[in-house]
């Protein structure tokens, strides 16, 4: 019979392309996964993997054993959540992934929406960019907190995406620069020449940025890149730049900046909660659901997406 572990494995190693990325990313030793995946070829009879001494991939029969993997665990799933549906009490640990920004404007009202339930505990992780769809999908977590921009998060057979809100780009600037007056109409040609601060290329928010900007001439070339748009905001702060961010960013809070909305249609990015359609009535799944949909409200209130964005001087509660 075959192993549920290895194949949980296999699957892996389709996800991941290579022995040592799926050690790495089960935690394993590589020696152990190539182990376990030696037995699983012995409990299949067949030959599942082709290795040569730089390579390993898949044969047609290793293809077809992670097609009937994919269906099993999601079957194995589906009876678990089905049993704890009749749970009366969401209990156990929840782990969701966020990019930066979400992680940190989603923790305060997720962890006060959770804390009445006694027996759910949540690990709130941070994941790279487009790596959320990917860990959701393997099983390494629950739920993902994810953006789009372009619309790409659909069309994933086995995962359900749940919108949350929607994130426009907006400028921001010193408090002392002209353009922190609310009466001055935001000017991008004006802005064009003005010393920005960008994230790095092929970076979402940075495409996004250039995208705005296309019509004006586009960037002037960047002097600092940074990653973080935390770092971008505290620069702003300081005097140093402008820069164009995610309206979610500031949900941390940053003294001295002022916010403007751009002129014309929005640019905007969708954020979506993405879990394993067959883990979604599980109790505590949907309870953790429910508590970032009532987060995403707060926020999306607190941002004002819809009543045009303020100054902001202090932390959103």
């Amino acid at each position: 019979m075959l192993d549920l572990r290895r194949l949980i494995l296999i699957c892996e190693f389709a996800r991941r392309g290579s022995i040592a990325a799926t050690a790495s990313s089960l935690g394993y030793s590589a020696s152990a996964v190539s182990q376990q995946l030696a037995a699983l070829e012995r409990e299949a009879g067949a030959v599942l993997i082709d290795r040569t001494s730089r390579s390993a991939e898949l044969t047609d029969a290793g293809r077809r054993l992670v097609t009937h993997a994919e269906r099993i665990l999601a079957m194995v799933e589906t009876a678990e959540s089905d049993l704890s549906a009749h749970a009366s009490t969401p209990s156990g640990r929840v782990v969701v992934t966020a990019f930066a920004t979400a992680g940190v404007a989603f923790a305060p009202a997720l962890t006060r929406s959770l804390r009445r339930h006694g027996q759910l505990s949540l690990r709130l992780r941070q994941s790279r960019s487009g790596r959320g769809l990917r860990e959701v999908e393997s099983g390494e977590v629950d739920i993902a907190l994810v953006d789009d921009w372009w619309g790409r998060v659909h069309g994933h057979a086995t995962l359900k995406a749940f919108p949350l809100l929607t994130d426009p780009l907006v400028l921001v600037v010193p408090r002392r620069h002209p353009m922190a007056d609310q009466s001055v109409p935001v000017d991008l040609a004006a802005l064009r020449e003005e010393s920005w601060m960008a994230t790095p290329d092929g970076e979402p928010s940075r495409t996004a940025v250039d995208r705005l900007l296309a019509d004006v001439g586009g960037l002037p070339p960047i002097a600092w890149e940074f990653e973080g748009l935390g770092t971008i905001l505290s620069l702003v702060a300081k005097g140093i730049g402008i820069a164009a961010v995610p309206a979610l960013a500031l949900a941390a809070g940053v003294r001295g900046v002022a916010v403007r909305e751009f002129p014309g249609e929005p640019i905007e990015r969708r954020v979506y909660a993405v879990a394993r359609e067959s883990s979604v009535q599980r109790p505590s799944i949907a309870a953790t659901l429910r508590a970032l949909h009532v987060a995403a409200r707060y926020l999306a209130a607190d941002l004002g997406y819809l009543s045009g964005v303020r100054d902001r001087d202090s932390s959103l509660s």
